[in-house]
C-alpha cells in the first residue's frame, strides 16, 4: 500500500509539474497541427454546433444541457486524441487538454466556494429578509421599479445574477401581483440591472472572474467599468420609468425571522472574498485558494453553531402567505450542515461550464481560433470585435464566448479588455435569453415576463450599451 501511494503521488506531483510550467505548455503547443481544414476538425464543429444546438432547445427537450455539451467535449477529444497518436504526438495533445481541465478546476473551486456562501445565506433566510422588508415598505410602483432596479445591481456585483434577478422578480411579483404590466416591466429592468452589476466587480460574474484568474486585469482594475455599468443600468430604466403606473399598490404585510447565525455568514462571505483577493493579488496565488481557505470559515462557524444550537425551533412568517412557518424541524434538521449547501449546487450548469471548457478549448487546438482571432481583431480591429461580442452574447451564452476570447488571448491594451468584459457582460441584456437571469425569470414569471416582453423594450437596452461603451471610451481613455 505504501508503494501504491508513492507512485500515486508521483504521478500527482508529475501532473503538477506539467500543469505548472508554463514554459513547457507553450513548447508543447507549438507543436501542435493546424487541423482546420481536416475532416477530423469539421466533424469536431459540427459536435460542437449539435452539442449547442441541444443546449438551446433544453426547455423543448428536456434534456439537461450539461449532458450535450459533455459529450461532445469527450468526443472531440478523442477525436484529436486519435489524430495525434497517429502522428506520435500524443503528449501534445494531452499537455493541451491538461491545461484546459486546470483552467475549470480552478474556476469550479471558486464557484463551489461562492455558491456554499449564497445557498447558506438563503438557508439562513437573509434573502426572505430582505424580500419582506422590501414588502412591509409600501413602496408606489415607480419606487418598486427603482428599489429593485438598484438592488439588483449593486447585489449582483457578488453574488451570481440569476440568484438576484429571482430574488427581486419575487419582491416585484408578490407587491405587483394585481398589474402584469408593471411586472414584466420591472422583469425587464431586474435583468438589465443584474447583468450591469455583475459587469464591473471580479465575482459579478463568470465572465469577469475568468478574466481576473486568468491575471488579465487587476482586481481593482474591474471598478473602472462601474460608471459604464451604471449607465448601462440607468439609461434604459429612466425611460421605462415613464411606462409604469403612478398608483399605489394593496399593502401587504410580511414577516421573516433570520435564522442564528444569518448576519455572521454574511461577514464570513465578504472576509474570504478578501481573502481570494489577498491570495490573487498579494501572494500571486489562485483566487481559488484563497476562496477555498474562506470555505473553512464556513465549516468552523457551522461547528459552532451545532454545538451551540438550541432545542427550540425558530418560528417566522413566509413573506408571501403570512403563514406561521418553522425554520426548522426538529434537531437534526437545524443543525448547519455545510456539504448540504454543497449538495444543493446547481451541479448541471457546473457540468454545463465543464463541457464548454473543454469543447472551446479543443476549437482553439484544432485552430479554429487562431484563424476567428486574426479575421477579428486582425481585420476588423481590436474595438469593433469587442463591440460584436456583446451583440453575440445576446444569441450565446457569454461564457462560451469569453472563454474562446480567452484562448485566443489576442494582443490589446487594458482599455480593449476591460471593454470586451463590459459587452460580454451587459450584452445578454439585449434579448430575455442573453443571460441566465432573462431564462430564469421567463420561467419565474411565466406568461407575463416573455420573450416578446423584453423584446419591445430591446431598442431602449440598446441605447443603455452603446452608452456603457461610449463612456468607457470618454472615462477610461488612457487605457487604451
Amino acid at each position: 500500500m505504501k508503494e501504491l501511494n508513492k507512485i500515486l503521488l508521483g504521478c500527482l506531483t508529475g501532473a503538477g509539474l506539467l500543469l505548472s510550467s508554463p514554459k513547457l505548455l507553450a513548447e508543447s503547443l507549438s507543436q501542435s497541427l493546424d487541423l482546420s481544414g481536416h475532416w477530423v476538425g469539421y466533424l469536431c464543429v459540427g459536435l460542437f454546433a449539435i452539442a449547442y444546438l441541444l443546449v438551446v432547445l433544453e426547455e423543448v427537450l428536456e434534456l439537461r444541457k450539461s449532458k450535450p455539451m459533455m459529450l461532445a467535449a469527450a468526443l472531440i477529444w478523442v477525436a484529436i486524441a486519435l489524430v495525434y497518436k497517429d502522428q506520435g504526438m500524443s503528449p501534445v495533445a494531452e499537455t493541451a487538454i491538461r491545461h484546459d481541465v486546470l483552467d475549470y478546476g480552478e474556476l469550479l473551486l471558486f464557484l463551489i466556494v461562492s455558491i456554499a456562501y449564497i445557498n447558506a445565506m438563503e438557508e439562513r433566510r437573509v434573502f426572505d429578509s430582505l424580500r419582506a422588508w422590501l414588502v412591509n415598505k409600501g413602496l408606489s410602483y415607480r419606487q418598486l421599479f427603482w428599489v429593485t432596479g438598484v438592488l439588483a445591481f449593486f447585489i449582483s456585483s457578488v453574488s451570481n445574477n440569476m440568484t438576484t434577478a429571482m430574488l427581486m422578480c419575487a419582491v416585484v411579483m408578490a407587491v405587483g401581483k394585481d398589474n402584469p404590466k408593471f411586472v414584466g416591466i420591472a422583469c425587464v429592468n431586474t435583468v438589465v440591472a443584474a447583468n450591469a452589476g455583475g459587469a464591473f466587480c471580479p465575482f459579478g460574474d463568470i465572465t469577469t472572474l475568468m478574466v481576473w484568474q486568468k491575471g488579465i486585469i487587476d482586481f481593482w482594475a474591474f471598478f473602472k467599468l462601474f460608471v459604464p455599468s451604471v449607465l448601462n443600468f440607468l439609461i434604459p430604466a429612466a425611460i421605462m420609468h415613464f411606462a409604469i403606473p403612478k398608483t399605489l399598490p394593496a399593502p401587504l404585510h410580511a414577516q421573516v425571522v433570520t435564522r442564528r447565525g444569518a448576519k455572521r455568514i454574511v461577514a464570513l462571505f465578504l472576509l474570504t472574498v478578501l481573502t481570494a483577493v489577498g491570495f490573487q493579488n498579494s501572494l500571486h496565488m489562485p483566487a481559488a485558494v484563497g476562496m477555498m481557505a474562506g470555505l473553512t470559515y464556513l465549516q468552523f462557524f457551522g461547528y459552532f453553531l451545532h454545538i451551540t444550537h438550541s432545542d427550540e425551533p425558530e418560528l417566522g412568517l413566509d413573506p408571501m402567505s403570512g403563514e406561521e412557518n418553522p425554520t426548522a424541524d426538529g434537531e437534526d434538521s437545524m443543525r448547519f450542515d455545510v456539504f448540504h449547501h454543497l449538495a444543493r449546487m446547481e451541479w448541471d450548469t457546473l457540468l454545463f461550464f465543464y463541457g464548454v471548457v473543454l469543447c472551446v478549448g479543443g476549437m482553439n487546438f484544432l485552430g479554429y481560433l487562431r484563424h476567428l482571432s486574426e479575421f477579428l481583431y486582425g481585420e476588423l480591429g481590436a474595438t469593433p470585435a469587442n463591440v460584436l461580442v456583446g451583440l453575440i452574447s445576446a444569441l450565446i451564452d457569454n461564457i462560451p464566448v469569453m472563454f474562446a476570447i480567452l484562448a485566443m488571448r489576442p494582443e490589446m491594451s487594458e482599455g480593449q479588455w476591460l471593454l470586451v468584459t463590459l459587452t460580454a457582460g451587459v450584452g445578454g441584456s439585449l434579448l430575455s435569453v442573453g443571460s441566465a437571469a432573462g431564462v430564469a425569470l421567463m420561467g419565474q414569471a411565466k406568461g407575463i415576463y416573455t420573450f416578446m416582453t423584453h423584446l419591445k423594450w430591446t431598442p431602449v437596452i440598446a441605447l443603455g450599451y452603446l452608452g456603457s461603451v461610449a463612456a468607457h471610451f470618454l472615462i477610461n481613455s488612457a487605457l487604451f
